[in-house]
């Protein structure tokens, strides 16, 4: 499983390349990039903890996209959670590109000022 692992409520941010089989880029201009967490693997997407669509890219025609969740979106209970990323290609094709364990660890510092 593929661990993806932050301290409650910390900045994440996740860098995506997206190339073919020879190692061309993928032009993703028209992709959405879905991330969910959830607590339970059969939770509803309704009852997901983390919800994210990203659809304006760093770079679509060089494939790179970047992803970001922010301390809101972290600020959860410290325990394992359950994610995925998925794609929508725009010609409708949709693909889970990976999933796993999301933890959350306890953090010390718990101000933001």
């Amino acid at each position: 499983m593929n661990q993806i692992s932050v301290f409650r409520g910390d900045d994440k941010t996740f860098n995506f390349t997206f190339k073919d089989g020879d190692g061309a880029a993928i032009d993703i201009t028209d992709w959405t990039i879905y991330f969910t967490a959830k607590e339970n693997v059969n939770d509803t997407d309704d009852e997901a903890k983390i919800k994210k669509d990203v659809t304006v890219h760093t770079a679509p025609e060089g494939g790179i996209s970047n992803f970001s969740l922010s301390h809101i979106d972290t600020d959860l209970d410290p325990k394992e959670y359950y994610y995925d990323f998925q794609i929508k290609k725009d010609d409708g094709i949709i693909r889970t590109l990976i999933k796993g364990g999301f933890l959350i660890h306890t953090d010390i510092t718990r101000r933001i000022t």
